[in-house]
């Protein structure tokens, strides 16, 4: 390490975008408004692309009005040449992260110690898993290792109590444990395209009750004269930003207070990653009334944000679920990330998945303290996944193939 430049930045704009891009999504490339193309190592992931974090800081939705302060971690060879990266924001809070440790912050405070600063590792306001710790396609487990020590040396630069990687994938996780990361396991509900040529292939894979509940459920939806729309690449414009900027804070401030993102990060999403978007929107009388906000992999479809003018019966269940597994099926793609929490998906063709974060706390009282509620945590998230999917929709034997 001491042959190595290890560096914290507060702005993306000190990498530049092909070398950033080049760890993050190794085998891509990225033309005009985020048209993919190449035979990636790994899948696509639009979150960690640099497109997709600058426009966050440059939106003003990270930054220091937000409690997220961008000290992203860089590692450069002696040449200069950068061989290893991870998206990391100095927090003052614990919002926007989706895996909750505020239990363990006011513990720490009330027993006199200082929970934050700490260093968040993630894509912010994003429950989806990807890659966190950047490496390319080199020496894969020697640079993960690295980035795992180097990130505890930048929080003891920088006062932080802890770091926390969350929703990260198994090579960046066994990397992390390895390292003297505590291990955190927690639940969302993933859709998994088992070969499905057609929805009526998704629908027949059903239990005769469930899949007679989905099709009445999508027939109801649109029952009062509702057509669906799938937008992407050059289809979005500005006009339909304004329409989902709507819809968007409409939810944001009735479930958060506070919506996390703003009018201009949309247009810079638009600018730069159009094709890595599928606007699905629910139209009535000429004009649009609903719409969900989806991320494009290689092999996933990332399910976002939500919102609505009017409320129609499983309208909601019809443009954010529903949609999403027949887009994924009508482009290939193996899954469907439907955000987090949400037990309701699973009648609707979500499975319980488990997710999994890495966190290292300095101070050796709250480690151990926390060491053992996630021990306990690990086994009950554990036990209610199986608990659930034994009552997911899916047929157990032939013989349930009942006709409708």
């Amino acid at each position: 390490m001491n042959t190595l430049g290890i560096e914290a930045i507060g702005d993306l704009g000190e990498v530049g975008r092909e070398e950033w891009d080049a760890l993050a999504n190794p085998g891509w490339t990225l033309g005009p408004r985020g048209k993919v193309s190449g035979a990636g190592v790994r899948p696509f992931n639009p979150f960690v692309t640099w497109d997709f974090l600058k426009a966050l800081e440059d939106a003003g939705c990270v930054g220091p009005r937000t409690g997220w302060h961008p000290r992203h971690l860089v590692v450069r060879e002696p040449g200069g040449t950068l061989i290893g990266a991870a998206p990391a924001y100095l927090k003052t809070h614990s919002q926007g992260e989706y895996v909750f440790d505020y239990g363990w912050a006011d513990a720490f405070e009330r027993a006199g110690g200082r929970y934050y600063p700490k260093l968040q590792v993630s894509v912010p306001f994003t429950p989806a898993q990807g890659p966190r710790l950047l490496v390319g396609d080199r020496d894969e487990g020697e640079r993960r290792r690295l980035l795992a020590h180097a990130l505890v040396a930048v929080a003891e630069k920088t006062n932080a109590s802890s770091v926390h990687v969350t929703f990260t994938e198994d090579a960046d996780f066994a990397a992390l444990t390895g390292a003297d990361y505590l291990a955190r396991y927690d639940t969302q509900f993933h859709f998994t395209n088992r070969g499905y040529a057609t929805p009526e292939d998704f629908l027949a894979a059903l239990a005769s009750r469930k899949r007679k509940q989905v099709k009445r459920e999508r027939r109801d939806a649109l029952a009062n004269g509702i057509t669906i729309h799938w937008l992407t690449g050059e289809d979005i414009r500005e006009e339909h930003w304004d329409v989902f900027h709507e819809f968007y804070m409409d939810t944001g401030s009735r479930k958060w207070g506070r919506p996390y993102l703003n009018r201009k990060f949309f247009s810079l999403l638009g600018e730069r990653l159009a094709h890595c978007v599928v606007l699905i929107f629910a139209e009535r009388d000429g004009r649009f009334i609903a719409g969900a906000l989806n991320m494009i992999g290689s092999q996933t479809l990332f399910g976002r944000y939500w919102g609505c003018t009017e409320d129609h019966p499983f309208l909601h269940f019809e443009v954010c679920y529903y949609q999403a597994i027949d887009f994924a099926i009508a482009r290939g793609l193996k899954r469907v990330e439907a955000g987090a929490q949400g037990q309701h998906k699973l009648a609707r063709g979500y499975e319980a998945c488990e997710t999994r974060s890495a966190h290292h706390l300095r101070h050796a009282g709250l480690r151990a303290a926390v060491e053992d509620y996630l021990r306990r945590e690990r086994w009950a998230v554990e036990r209610q996944n199986e608990v659930l999917n034994e009552h997911a929709p899916y047929r157990k034997t032939d013989g349930d193939r009942s006709a409708d």
